[in-house]
């Protein structure tokens, strides 16, 4: 039975709806109380996410009373926009996983909304923007849809990282981003038009079905290039990397969070698919290598670049462009087991870099600073901060049992059983990881053991922040300690990965 259009697209219209809503809430509501709408639109969210569940988009699932069976409707890859909108498990799969990193990074907002000399509630709305673009990206199609929903993201990331006027960093991170994110659009613009060029299509489909005949055409090669770096930008990986340093120091720590959780993972989601769902192996099998030098590269240089910074936003920046390597890892193996570990992987990361970032907005907060010497004393001003910081930075490093462990160890794993040619690239991502514990441990040592704080004052932690950061602990413990429920649901999302 052929489901209506709409009902696929209800989460992203719920959320588009929304983001307008909170504008028209901050024209009836008095100025002291519009920072509380944006607990209203994070729990709008919650709704949205619990309802995914209790009523799906497209599919059933019928209990035998042993297990449970998996029935996809018939109609999922014609969902909307002339075939364009695609709803299958890995797209509701990651709509479900930027719900619940938005609702977070909404908390967040709520307590950096003081740092905002006004516009909070366009903060809260363009952050919901970003969200639909995601959600669309999710579930693109082919290539219009693609760019469309990259570029909503792009351009409503524009904005959030220059939202603090009065700081020359904020802007200055805005304009980096903007130019070179212009020019990754370029260079993705000029690549589709090369791919259409050959193929005479946009839709994924049929290019699945003509690529193989175009595999020796030089000029759509050259146009899918252009596609994965425009791609590589969305996820900081080389050659596109430099612009992420920069833009996560001088962005609000809530606009930084959702760059680094919800924006690489729409990127790999693209890729995901474009690589591993619509072109087909034989034709994907050529690009192992490229994607293997793009993935040691990026972890060399944002492992070596991590070990001198002071700066804490910009530390994360460099640790994102080693963490975008490392999912690359599961990319370059072109393999459903690749692809299950870059998800997890990407999982895992939601709770850990949404921790650290909650800890940096109220410890940047109390302190006026964002360099290290922030967190000194953390451990007495607030145990719970310090006690989160130092589950995140664990986690990240890879150490056990926590969620940064077992989604490295699944990213090895399928690198390793792709062959023996990718031994070397394993060995750099060791490398990589020994580094990194140099750099995340030393944010241990400065929380811990870094001396006295300016201000010994406690640190008061609101309700919705404890709540935020139970949360994300709970994420790390719960994924790294029992991860099989969670890998039956990534099973799903793969159902169709080649």
């Amino acid at each position: 039975m052929r489901m209506n259009a709409l009902l696929h697209l209800k989460l992203e219209v719920g959320v588009l709806i929304l983001g307008l809503g909170v504008l028209l809430l901050d024209l009836w509501m008095p100025p002291e109380n519009r920072r509380k709408i944006g607990w209203f639109a994070a729990g709008a969210l919650v709704l949205m996410l619990i309802g995914s569940f209790v009523a799906p988009p497209y599919f059933f699932r019928i209990d035998t009373g042993q297990q449970w069976f998996h029935l996809p409707n018939e109609a999922l890859t014609g969902a909307g926009f002339n075939g364009g909108f695609v709803m299958d498990d890995l797209a509701l799969y990651f709509k479900r996983f930027f719900l619940l990193a938005a609702a977070l990074v909404l908390v967040m907002s709520v307590e950096f909304s003081s740092r905002f000399p006004a516009g909070i509630s366009e903060f809260y709305s363009l952050t919901l923007f970003a969200l639909a673009g995601m959600m669309f990206a999710a579930s693109a199609n082919d290539f219009t849809m693609l760019f469309v929903s990259v570029e909503l993201i792009t351009v409503s990331f524009y904005v959030l990282t220059s939202f603090q006027r009065h700081r020359q960093a904020s802007l200055e991170a805005g304009i980096k981003y903007l130019i070179l994110g212009a020019t990754a659009s370029a260079f993705m613009v000029y690549g589709i038009a090369l791919v259409f060029g050959t193929a005479k299509t946009m839709n994924f489909v049929e290019l699945g079905t003509r690529a193989a005949a175009l595999a020796d055409q030089p000029v759509f090669l050259l146009g899918l290039l252009l596609v994965v770096a425009g791609l590589a930008f969305k996820i900081a990986a080389f050659p596109l990397h430099v612009w992420a340093p920069d833009v996560y120091q001088g962005s609000p720590a809530p606009a930084t969070a959702f760059l680094a959780v919800g924006s690489k993972a729409a990127g790999f989601v693209l890729l995901v698919r474009l690589l591993m769902v619509v072109l087909p192996h034989e034709f994907t099998a050529h690009w192992s290598k490229l994607l293997m030098a793009m993935s040691a590269i990026t972890i060399l240089y944002g492992s070596l670049c991590a070990i001198p910074q002071r700066n804490l936003k910009r530390l994360l920046g460099y640790s994102s462009i080693a963490n975008a390597g490392y999912l690359l890892l599961g990319v370059a193996a072109l393999s459903k087991s690749g692809s299950a570990a870059v998800i997890y992987y990407l999982s895992g990361y939601l709770f850990t870099v949404l921790a650290a970032f909650i800890v940096l907005c109220v410890a940047i907060q109390a302190s006026e600073a964002e360099d290290i010497t922030a967190l000194h004393g953390l451990s007495q001003r607030s145990p719970l901060l310090a006690g989160a910081m130092t589950l995140a930075v664990v986690s990240l490093a890879g150490i056990p049992p926590l969620a940064g462990f077992f989604g490295k160890f699944l990213l090895f794993k399928a690198a390793l059983e792709a062959g023996p040619a990718y031994y070397w690239l394993v060995g750099v991502a060791i490398v990589g990881v020994v580094i990194s514990i140099y750099y995340y441990f030393g944010v241990i040592r400065a929380i811990y053991w870094g001396g006295e704080a300016a201000d010994n004052s406690p640190i008061v932690v609101s309700r919705p922040i404890q709540v935020a950061l139970g949360v994300c602990i709970i994420g790390m413990l719960w994924l790294g300690i029992y991860p099989a429920t969670l890998m039956e649901w990534i099973g799903y999302a793969v159902a169709n990965v080649r």
